[in-house]
C-alpha cells in the first residue's frame, strides 16, 4: 500500500475510534442515569452517613433536577443545605437554606431550616471566642453572631412549639453573653490605648444592649475607670454607685483578673 494512503487510513481509523469510543474513553458513563428518585436519595443518604458530603450533594442535585416535584426533591433541598454546612461551606449552606425557605415557606419542617440557618452562623461565630483568647478582638466583626441570634429568634417567635426551640433559646443566651464579652474586650482595648471616651461608649453599649450578661460586671468597672481618666467625676461616681450596688463583692476593684474564667465553655 502506498505510504500516503496508509497514513490516511490510520488517520481515518483514529478519528473513527475517537468518535465511536467517546462513551468509553471520553466522558464517563453516568451510573445514576437509570436510578429512581428513591435510589438517588438512598445513595445520597449513605454518602452523608459516611462523610461523603460532596458526593451526596451531587446525588441530591441530580435528584432535584430529574424529579423536581414531590417529597424526595424537597427533602433533597433540605439535605443539600445540611451537607454544605457539614462540609464547611457556609455561603452555599446559607444560600440553600434561604432558597428552601423561599420556595417552601409552609413546609411542615421549615422550622428546621430556620434552626439550621442559626447553626451555620453560630458555628462561624465560635471563632470570636478563639479570637478573644489569641488575637486582638477589635479586628473581628461579630456579624455572624448577630445573624445567628436573629435566626434563632425568628425560629423561637414563629415556632414556639418546635422541637428545636429549646436548643435555640440556649444558644441565644450563649450569643448574648458572647456579644457582650466582645464589647467588653473592645472597651478594654481602648482603655489600654488611652481612648477613654471610646472605651466608655463601648462599655455603655454592652450594658444597654445586654443588661443581664455576665460581662457587664467588667463593663461597669471599665466605665468607672474611663470616666475617672477623663476627669468626669460626677459620671464616675454615678457609675461607681451602680457598680457597687450590683456587684458589691466584685474582684475587679481589688485588681483580680477574672478574664481567665471560661464562662463560655459550657457549650
Amino acid at each position: 500500500m502506498h505510504i500516503k494512503s496508509l497514513k490516511l487510513l490510520v488517520l481515518a481509523v483514529t478519528a473513527s475510534l475517537a468518535l465511536g469510543g467517546c462513551g468509553v474513553f471520553g466522558d464517563k458513563i453516568d451510573e445514576t442515569k437509570t436510578w429512581s428518585a428513591s435510589k438517588l436519595y438512598a445513595e445520597a443518604k449513605d454518602e452523608m452517613s459516611n462523610g461523603g458530603y460532596e458526593k451526596a450533594i451531587q446525588y441530591y442535585e441530580k435528584l432535584e433536577s430529574r424529579f423536581p416535584f414531590g417529597t424526595y426533591a424537597q427533602q433533597a433541598q433540605m439535605d443539600t443545605a445540611y451537607a454544605y454546612y457539614k462540609q464547611g461551606d457556609q455561603a452555599q449552606a446559607l444560600a440553600a437554606v434561604e432558597r428552601f425557605i423561599k420556595l417552601h415557606p409552609n413546609h411542615p419542617n421549615v422550622d428546621y431550616m430556620y434552626y439550621l440557618r442559626g447553626l451555620i452562623n453560630f458555628n462561624d461565630q465560635l471563632g470570636i471566642l478563639n479570637f478573644i483568647a489569641r488575637q486582638d478582638i477589635t479586628e473581628r466583626d461579630p456579624k455572624a453572631s448577630r445573624d445567628s441570634f436573629d435566626a434563632f429568634k425568628q425560629l423561637v417567635t414563629q415556632f414556639p412549639d418546635s422541637k428545636y426551640t429549646p436548643d435555640a433559646l440556649l444558644r441565644m443566651k450563649y450569643l448574648v453573653n458572647a456579644l457582650a464579652q466582645y464589647d467588653v474586650h473592645v472597651a478594654r482595648y481602648y482603655m489600654r490605648r488611652g481612648a477613654y471616651l471610646a472605651a466608655a461608649n463601648r462599655a455603655q453599649s454592652a450594658i444597654k444592649e445586654y443588661p443581664d450578661a455576665p460581662a457587664n460586671e467588667e463593663a461597669l468597672f471599665i466605665l468607672v475607670k474611663a470616666y475617672n481618666a477623663m476627669g468626669m467625676n460626677d459620671l464616675r461616681d454615678d457609675a461607681n454607685r451602680v457598680f457597687v450596688k450590683n456587684f458589691p463583692d466584685s474582684s475587679y476593684a481589688s485588681g483580680v483578673d477574672k478574664n481567665k474564667s471560661s464562662w463560655w465553655k459550657f457549650w
